[in-house]
């Protein structure tokens, strides 16, 4: 059986380019270090970030209608972070430019080391910053020990 190794791109289609780039280059580039770049598709402009694992792809939407996270479709995005610590000072970088992240804190209700940071972007597409849980740690070290 083949294996998927990561997810290679995301495309997010945003109702306004000039507005949601000012605020994925505060979360992306800024808070999580991705990189920027630019591209036409079919004559439409595009916004790439791009880390070392995959992009994150923004597109103008063709029909305008407002995000409905509770519609068929995507509900949130949830990117990891690897501890705790970078989950509280992405959330204190997002909010220190003008995002309004809730504070980070612990989801027990999740998991015991579950803590996160939520916050939308401008077209109300939920976003969360969460750690690299030891449960989902110990899964990638175990994959393939069936007593694990």
């Amino acid at each position: 059986m083949t294996e998927v190794s990561g997810i290679d791109h995301i495309y997010i289609t945003v109702s306004d380019l000039a507005r949601s780039e000012p605020f994925y280059d505060r979360v992306l580039r800024d808070a999580l270090g991705f990189r920027k770049n630019t591209f036409t598709l079919a004559g439409d402009p595009h916004i790439q970030y791009f880390n070392r694992l995959f992009g994150f792809v923004l597109r103008p939407a063709r029909v305008r209608r407002a995000h409905e996270p509770y519609a068929p479709g995507l509900h949130h995005f949830c990117l990891r972070v690897d501890s705790v610590e970078d989950v509280h000072a992405v959330a204190r970088e997002l909010q220190g430019s003008g995002i309004q992240a809730t504070d980070a804190r612990f989801y027990p209700e999740y998991s015991d080391d579950y803590c996160a940071t939520f916050f939308e972007d401008p077209d109300g597409v939920r976003l969360e910053v969460t750690n690299w849980r030891l449960e989902r740690r110990r899964r990638a070290a175990h994959w393939d020990d069936p007593q694990a």
